[in-house]
């Protein structure tokens, strides 16, 4: 039976690898190429962190960058959350082109990303992912070998803006108010946090400072427009009154948005 080639779909930026097995160590080493590729860098990168679309644009584009020696297999699609959305599973307002490519080594493509009109709300953001999939060559192995190919999935945030928002996403981090809230596992403490604006608000970082001491979650988080949303914060114990909220937003740009505010209970 033919089934000697395992493929591998890793998220965030993870890079690639194609190595040659003993067939009763091909799966174990699926598991640690896992653990091992998260720390690297895939071929084939986007120009970005993340894509804003306003909705008053026919298109927005966005470019991507094979830094590799070798040309890879390029195939893109967009989701509406569900990360585990094969392509063409899920309906989404917009079209990409194009969907599947071939990408030379050392060369750049540009995506267009167009809007096909579906509703859409007008008096808040929305927000969809960008997959972009990084496929490797064929390994030059003998038939029968036993290899593995792991290909890399980076996926960005694509937030659709319409035209009529009022203020500026960039003011939308200083207006979020901060509670105290039981931790979503149940265990210790977390933060809870309530988005007033039509904008998305995305964080990399979340302290809290109370009595001279300092609790994080470097996992960061997301709040949506006009929601409210429980970020975890690493044995967090007794907060004393007083304490604040130190965080790092972040921008359209993908920049750093530095701010504080005051801890509510």
């Amino acid at each position: 039976m033919r089934a000697p080639f395992f493929v591998l779909f890793i998220c965030d930026r993870s890079r690639r690898k194609v190595m040659k097995l003993p067939r009763k160590t091909a799966m174990g080493i699926v598991f640690a190429g896992m653990l091992l590729a998260g720390s690297a860098a895939a071929s084939v990168t986007i120009g970005g962190t993340r894509l804003v679309y306003p909705l008053d644009q026919r298109e927005v584009t966005a470019k991507l960058n094979n830094d590799s020696h070798v040309p890879s297999l390029v195939q893109v699609w967009m989701d509406d959350g569900n990360a585990d959305a094969k392509p063409g599973e899920v309906k989404v307002p917009f079209l990409i082109t194009p969907p599947i490519f071939r990408m030379n080594a050392m060369k750049a493509q540009t995506l267009r990303v167009m809007y096909t009109g579906e509703p859409l709300p007008q008096d808040r953001e929305s927000i969809y992912w960008l997959n972009v999939l990084d496929i490797p060559p064929k390994a030059n192995h003998e038939p029968q070998a036993n290899t593995l190919s792991l290909a890399y999935r980076t996926r960005i945030k694509v937030f659709v803006r319409p035209a009529s928002l009022p203020g500026k996403p960039q003011d939308a981090p200083a207006q979020l108010t901060w509670k105290l809230a039981a931790s979503p596992n149940g265990a210790g403490q977390a933060v809870s946090v309530s988005n007033p604006t039509p904008y998305y608000v995305s964080f990399s970082e979340v302290d809290v400072e109370s009595a001279g001491h300092s609790f994080t979650n470097k996992r960061g988080g997301m709040v949506a427009p006009r929601a409210s949303v429980v970020l975890p914060i690493d044995e967090m114990s007794a907060v004393a009154a007083g304490a604040r909220v130190r965080y790092i937003a972040i921008s359209d740009y993908g920049g750093p948005i530095n701010g504080d505010a005051p801890l509510g209970e």
